[in-house]
């Protein structure tokens, strides 16, 4: 299994960097775990339009999902997609993208660009070949899910945007890869309720989990980190 961080910036880019977009290949199948604002324009840098099988959003902030809207209007326009990647949302997801559909004034701009589908809280489901399992996490008052993706070999967590929880813990077990957030400075500096992770409370969720190996990411990059910790970057290539 091989990830390439497309864009780690949190909800405000880094200098040059791109927002949320993980990619995840194994044997020419290709899932991407979030696609915010700069990832679409990243993907095509090696190839004219991004060849991925499933797009899987684990919620509605801009900073995870942007890029998935002008990805609809290359692939509408340009012509360049052979085939409809599947985009999984979060169960009600559908409802969310019919409604953004409307406003933008075409009602099935979505769905003629992807075959959508929606993920259930602990429901295992299989994309672009991998399995994984959705976890819901508290971010704020969004309904938001940390994903556990695995193949005959290996297995990544990705956290996605979370406040503190035993449930991180959980869907870490034992991976061979944690990819968490780590926004925050210091945990006071959150809202109530919370919606993230400092780099100590990412750590100690780390250790907890039994897992492999750590990579913090979503992390501003005025931010340092203690030594020893190692931090995600645009275009960096793990294989796990």
């Amino acid at each position: 299994m091989k990830l390439t961080v497309v864009g780690c910036s949190p909800a405000w880019p880094n200098p040059g960097g791109a927002q949320s977009g993980y990619l995840v290949e194994d044997d020419g199948r290709r899932l991407l775990l979030d696609c915010g604002p700069g990832v679409l324009a990243r993907l095509r840098q090696d190839a004219e339009w991004p060849e991925v099988d499933a797009i899987v959003i684990t919620h509605f902030h801009l900073d995870h999902w942007g890029d998935v809207v002008p990805w609809v209007w290359g692939a509408l326009y340009l012509g360049l997609q052979d085939e409809r990647p599947e985009l999984w949302v979060p169960d009600g997801g559908r409802r969310e993208l019919d409604l953004f559909s409307t406003r933008f004034g075409i009602p099935d701009m979505f769905d003629r660009a992807f075959a959508v589908n929606e993920y259930r809280d602990g429901e295992r489901f299989a994309a672009a070949g991998f399995e994984l399992l959705p976890l819901r996490l508290p971010h704020y008052t969004l309904e938001t899910y940390g994903l556990r993706v695995s193949n005959s070999h290996r297995s990544l967590a990705y956290s996605g945007d979370s406040a503190p929880s035993d449930r991180l813990a959980e869907l870490a077990r034992g991976a061979d890869l944690f990819v968490c957030e780590a926004t925050l400075a210091r945990a006071e500096l959150d809202g109530d309720p919370r919606g993230h992770l400092s780099a100590d409370e990412a750590v100690a969720v780390f250790e907890a989990s039994g897992a492999r190996r750590l990579l913090l990411t979503h992390r501003p990059q005025e931010l340092p980190l203690a030594d020893g910790l190692e931090r995600a970057r645009d275009g960096m290539v793990v294989e796990i």
